[in-house]
């Protein structure tokens, strides 16, 4: 088996001791070559030229930036046969994804499962979301696959600010996407709400503030704590559609309330649900943000997000 181990020597968790061991593990069962990313967007030129390559196997170590990177480069000419496997070792802060599939979100323990699943040949089909958005009066448009999330409104809104504050120097933490979440939050209630979701054979949900798109369950983590938004939306099924048509105090406290304090399944009457749905579109009469997997693809006035079924096979 040839892989490729795409490395992110800059992700929260991953460090040289850590890159050695795992290469090391991976080289006597496979034969490995190593990138280490030195540019944005550098894991999904390696990982697209794996495939042209034909390798077997494209490990992602680093973030969840790192593997919706590497996912995007397999994926650049879209779900085809001769896609390698893809292997995911945790070296980020959330690890969403490698959460979500049930892999450890330590990096030893990560490679043991990886290192098994080689050996056992053992490995899972997921489905995974696209997202293809355009604003108005520009030419720019944009086209991406998730594996976990994506979202327009206020969670791209704090993405936003935490690679502004990223970009000063300062480390990722659950502390601040706090400081991020609530500074975007006082922003948010200063303008109305411009969003629409349109969701096939259903009337149009106007006046919405914020659309978060789920391609599995968890929507992200705070810490160890597993945020459910849509616990019944997984990688076998359509996507997960959450939107709130109102942001004051008191519906947000409610909300962050039984999400910190439950398992999730939140309901209510500013709520918009729904589970298991092949397509969502939302609008705006103003350009807004929109993040995928927790990067920020910019702003747009109309993204369309699409389930597409056993998208990539992943070791498990």
């Amino acid at each position: 088996m040839r892989a490729l181990l795409v490395v992110n020597p800059q992700a929260t968790a991953t460090t040289p001791a850590g890159r050695d061991v795992l290469a090391h593990a991976l080289a006597s069962d496979v034969k490995l070559d190593i990138v280490e990313t030195t540019y944005r967007g550098h894991a999904a030129d390696a990982a697209a030229q794996a495939v042209l390559d034909g390798y077997d196997l494209v490990v992602a170590h680093g973030g969840d930036g790192t593997v919706n990177e590497v996912v995007n480069g397999m994926l650049r000419d879209g779900v085809r046969p001769g896609v390698p496997m893809l292997g995911v070792v945790p070296g980020g802060s959330a690890n969403v994804f490698a959460g979500a599939l049930g892999l450890p979100r330590d990096p030893v323990e990560a490679t043991y499962r990886l290192l098994q699943a080689i050996e056992h040949g053992t490995s899972r089909k997921v489905g995974l979301g696209h997202v293809s958005s355009a604003r108005s009066g520009a030419d720019d448009q944009h086209d991406r696959w998730f594996t976990f999330n994506a979202g327009v409104g206020w969670d791209a809104d704090v993405v936003a600010g935490v690679e502004a504050q990223r970009a000063k120097g300062r480390e990722a933490s659950p502390a601040l996407y706090v400081r991020a979440a609530f500074a975007s939050y006082v922003t948010q209630r200063r303008h109305p709400a411009n969003l629409t979701v349109h969701i096939p054979d259903e009337e149009p949900f106007e006046g919405v503030r914020l659309a978060f798109v789920s391609n599995t369950d968890p929507w992200t983590y705070l810490g160890d704590k597993a945020i459910r938004l849509n616990p019944s939306t997984s990688f076998d099924g359509g996507l997960g559609v959450f939107a709130l048509h109102a942001m004051g105090l008191p519906t947000i406290a409610r909300y962050v309330t039984h999400l910190l304090a439950t398992d999730g399944n939140p309901k209510g009457g500013n709520l918009l649900r729904r589970d298991d749905v092949e397509f969502v579109r939302v609008t705006s009469r103003v350009p807004v943000n929109l993040q995928v997997d927790g990067d920020l693809l910019g702003l747009c006035t109309e993204v369309e997000f699409t389930s597409v079924p056993k998208a990539l096979t992943v070791a498990v």
